[in-house]
């Protein structure tokens, strides 16, 4: 990225350039800015693009001489006037904070602890104004700067002998981590290597507001520079509107399932169909419920659009069902969620159920062992040997259910996924007796939470316990949870309610990956304290760098805002939130460095065997991976590096596998390819969000 420089503005010009667009971050001279304690809060907390906060102990000494602030001999103040204009910008939200090699110790212990502490990027700054050092030398300088806590090293020396000191800088990306290190020669003859820094995988590089506002000799003007670096590269998003998230299918169809076991008439706002949400409300049907999408209803199997479900329930406590096959379309989660309901309230002894697509070949891993805990036996109903990855103990769609689900204590494994879990859940609060299931192994932990704060809003409870060991106990980190119980009570009923169905955070994902690589993104319809797993694409974000922001105060559902900043690599356990590997995937390929995901182990029971696929698909693009059995290691690198060095993600014809993950993951990929990448189902997107592409293309400027 860009950083420009500003000096010598006062607070008003500053927050003029800042708002411009014209800047993609900046540098906050406050050595030479003459700011109060406010004006710095202000910029520093008011600014949605990375700030850095430099404040040049020579500089600032010579300036409070000049205003006769101090005398020569008052070192004191000036080192507490450079402290307290840090320490505000670090508390007001500064991204990086520059202090050079040789600032006193204490002074820099101090800088250290509250950068670390405030979640602000040290960087360590060397100036040599008189020339340069051997290769030698300044690789001995970056040791020190990173010895003496440098999260970057900044080597900054003057060319004196032409390319050969432009050569010797920059050589030192081959020693050093390249996201770790700001390295390149001032001078005119040095000038070139403030853009081959960019090229190497420096994270930013120093540019100048205009030609007549250098900061240092060689810089070149922002505008010069861009030209010079993105080569017209399109970014998105930049003063368009605010896009808007559909509904949360998980909790959709979490929603609509309960709806249908209550008494009476519950309403759910916020709704947008898709394939998933169409075959739960197809259920619901199923049962004996009455609904209603959207203002008009013709009875037709899919209704017009609308913004609600009117759902008039069974009143399950009351009900007994005669079902002898249900359909659940294309839905793992469906499947997973009747199979228990329809064993508890179905008076037949056995039923099938029955799918289509991808379904079809998706092993239901778990479900026979566990349901049998419960007196209910599943049985396939066609034969699958030879299925990859397939145990004898597996099922598939279709199936056949044999026996009625009884209420017990039971100890489970729950390393096959929570989704099961989930329908036990909601199902035994409705038969006659209370039941404790110890979940061991526990995956996807939030989406039994979820499950559980779904159910609280029809009226029935169900208390969840985490176990741990000391590290979850310090953190209360699903990712160290070791154990799960759930208690239940029995003889409960659902109540009908009116409730708001949640963005999906999953959609969200893509968009917000898309602004923090390519751009700018704002996104609205989401709830920032939500309980849905990918609601951890945040942390994923701020692990890499990317600037966040959220509109008002303290207000979960404010619209969120994303745009670029240099992005580092980062590592994630995936366990809890599977459905973000494929978009994670496209965001480290941006990641200058080696990003690691780790938890990946289950997806090959997805839509599609989902981590051969992102393999496949990071391959085909030109993006270096390594795949083992249980992660991906994935080396990023830049924008800026990949523009200037002519490395930009490869075009062509690729294969969603039919899966709407996948494609979703590779329209955000297309932004940063050097020719069209065509998708071959584009149209599986219908399973969560028919939409996707059409939001997404108005989005991305490609209507």
């Amino acid at each position: 990225m860009i950083c420009t420089t500003i000096q010598n503005k006062n607070a008003g010009e500053i927050a003029a350039i800042l708002s411009s667009g014209k800047v993609e971050m900046a540098e906050i001279r406050l050595d030479n800015c003459k700011l109060s304690r406010d004006e710095i809060e202000d910029i520093f907390s008011g600014s949605d693009i990375p700030l850095v906060a430099t404040c040049r102990i020579s500089s600032l000494r010579t300036a409070m001489v000049e205003s006769m602030e101090c005398d020569r001999k008052t070192e004191t103040k000036v080192l507490q006037v450079a402290e307290s204009k840090l320490m505000t910008a670090i508390h007001a939200g500064a991204a990086y904070a520059d202090i050079e090699l040789d600032a006193p110790p204490m002074l820099s212990k101090r800088i250290r602890r509250e950068a670390t502490e405030y979640g602000t990027v040290l960087i360590r700054s060397f100036h040599d104004f008189s020339g340069a050092d051997s290769i030698e030398g300044l690789k001995a300088v970056a040791e020190k700067c990173y010895a003496k806590g440098a999260d970057i090293a900044k080597i900054a020396v003057t060319a004196v002998d032409g390319e050969d000191v432009g050569s010797r800088v920059l050589s030192l990306y081959d020693i050093f981590e390249p996201q770790r290190l700001i390295a390149f020669a001032m001078g005119e003859t040095g000038t070139r290597t403030r853009i081959e820094s960019l090229a190497k995988g420096a994270p930013f590089s120093y540019a100048a507001l205009s030609d007549d506002d250098k900061a240092a000799p060689g810089q070149i003007p922002t505008e010069d520079m861009v030209r010079e670096v993105y080569k017209g590269f399109r970014f998105v998003g930049e003063g368009s509107s605010p896009v808007n998230m559909p509904s949360s299918k998980s909790y959709a169809q979490r929603a609509i399932i309960a709806a249908s076991l209550a008494s009476g008439k519950s309403v759910l706002g916020g709704y947008t169909p898709c394939d998933d949400t169409d075959a739960a409300i197809s259920a619901a049907r199923a049962l004996g419920a009455q609904v209603k999408v959207g203002i008009s209803y013709n009875g037709a199997e899919k209704e017009k659009d609308g913004s609600s479900v009117e759902i008039t329930g069974i009143g399950a406590h009351e009900s007994c069902l005669s079902i002898k096959t249900l359909d659940t379309c294309e839905s793992g989660l469906l499947t997973r969620l009747m199979l228990p309901l329809l064993s508890l309230l179905n008076k037949e002894d056995s039923f099938t159920v029955e799918g289509t697509g991808t379904l079809l070949r998706r092993p239901l891993k778990g479900v026979r062992q566990i349901m049998s805990s419960f007196g209910v036996n599943i049985e396939n109903l066609e034969s699958h040997s030879g299925s990859k990855g397939q145990s004898e103990d597996d099922v598939f769609v279709p199936l056949s259910s044999h026996g009625h689900l009884r209420s017990c204590d039971a100890v489970i494994s729950g390393k096959d996924g929570s989704q099961l879990i989930s329908g036990l859940a909601m199902a035994l609060p409705l038969a006659g007796r209370d039941a404790e299931i110890r979940v061991t192994e526990p995956k996807s932990i939030p989406y039994v939470f979820m499950t559980a704060d779904t159910m609280k809003l029809f009226g029935v409870k169900v208390w969840c316990d985490m176990e741990g060991g000391e590290e979850f106990r310090q953190s209360r980190d699903w990712n160290y949870c070791d154990a799960l119980t759930l208690h239940v009570e029995g003889g409960q009923s659902y109540k009908s309610t009116a409730m708001m169905i949640e963005g999906d955070w999953s959609t969200a994902a893509c968009f917000l990956v898309a602004g923090a690589v390519f751009g700018s993104v704002e996104v609205s319809g989401l709830d920032t304290k939500s309980l849905q797993a990918d609601l951890s694409i945040m942390d994923i974000l701020m692990e890499a760098g990317a600037s966040i922001s959220q509109d008002g105060e303290d207000d979960p559902k404010g619209n969120i805002h994303v745009r670029r900043a240099p992005l580092t690599p980062f590592d994630i356990d995936a366990d809890n939130c599977p459905d973000l590997v494929p978009i994670a995937a496209v965001l480290a390929a941006f990641c200058e460095g080696e990003s690691r995901i780790s938890g990946i182990g289950r997806l090959s029971a997805k839509e599609s065997d989902r981590t051969k696929a992102v393999f496949e698909m990071l391959e085909d693009l030109g993006v270096r991976v390594k795949y083992s059995a249980d992660e991906l290691r994935i080396k990023g690198l830049s924008l800026a590096h990949r523009i200037l060095g002519d490395k930009m993600l490869h075009g062509g014809n690729f294969s969603s596998s039919h899966d709407h993950r996948m494609a979703m993951a590779l329209a955000v990929a297309s932004l940063g390819a050097d020719s069209p990448v065509v998708i071959d189902d584009k149209e599986c997107v219908a399973k969560s969000f028919p939409e996707f592409f059409s939001l997404f293309d108005s989005f991305s400027g490609r209507m």
